[in-house]
C-alpha cells in the first residue's frame, strides 16, 4: 500500500491524499488523481519524473507515441517501480489546454494490501479555472534570436520585391 499526497499547484491549498495499490500502473493513478479532484479523466495527461527539488525530468505520457512502441507510457509504468521509495516525486499535468499541474509524492508505504484506491484526506476546493502558468526561459549568454535576425536582415536588406528574389540559389 502506498499513501500518495497530491497537491494542486495553486496559491490556495488544494490537497488530496490517496491510498493506492502499488502494483497498479500510472494510468490507474492518473485516473484516481483526476477523479479525486473532480475531473472525468478523459483529457490528455502526463507524469514527469522529478528530483527532490521538483525539477521536471523525463515525461511519462498517457500513450506511447513512438512508432515501435518502445517508449514508456502510463500503462507500462508500475507505481512501485516508478516510485520505489518514500518521498519519491512526480509532476502530473492534466489537460494540456488548461495545464492543471499537480505535485505527487509518496508519503508512506506499508505491507497492507489495498484493492481499490481510497481518498483519505481532502483539503480545499479546486478553482473554477486552472492557475495561469508563467513560463520563463533561462537567459543564455548572447541571444540567438538577435543573432539570427541580424544575419537574416543583412542577407536580405536589398530584398524589396518578390520578383527580385533568386529562389534557385537560396
Amino acid at each position: 500500500m502506498y499513501k500518495v499526497r497530491v497537491i494542486l499547484d495553486t496559491k490556495k491549498d488544494v490537497i488530496r491524499t490517496l491510498v493506492v495499490n502499488e502494483a497498479k500502473n500510472l494510468e490507474d493513478l492518473h485516473s484516481d488523481i483526476a477523479k479525486s479532484f473532480g475531473f472525468n479523466g478523459q483529457e490528455m495527461a502526463s507524469f514527469y519524473r522529478t528530483d527532490e527539488d521538483w525539477n521536471q525530468g523525463e515525461e511519462i505520457p498517457l500513450f506511447d507515441m513512438s512508432e515501435d512502441g518502445s517508449e514508456p507510457s502510463m500503462s507500462t509504468c508500475v507505481i512501485k517501480e516508478t516510485l520505489p521509495s518514500i518521498n519519491d516525486k512526480l509532476i502530473y499535468v492534466y489537460d494540456f489546454l488548461q495545464m492543471w499541474t499537480f505535485y505527487v509524492e509518496v508519503v508512506e508505504q506499508s505491507d497492507e494490501v489495498v484493492k481499490d484506491t481510497k481518498i483519505i484526506l481532502t483539503v480545499g476546493e479546486i478553482p473554477d479555472e486552472a492557475p495561469q502558468k508563467e513560463f520563463i526561459a533561462t537567459e543564455e549568454e548572447g541571444d540567438l534570436d538577435d543573432e539570427f535576425d541580424a544575419e537574416f536582415n543583412d542577407q536580405f536588406t536589398s530584398f524589396e520585391n518578390i520578383d527580385d528574389f533568386d529562389f534557385d540559389n537560396f
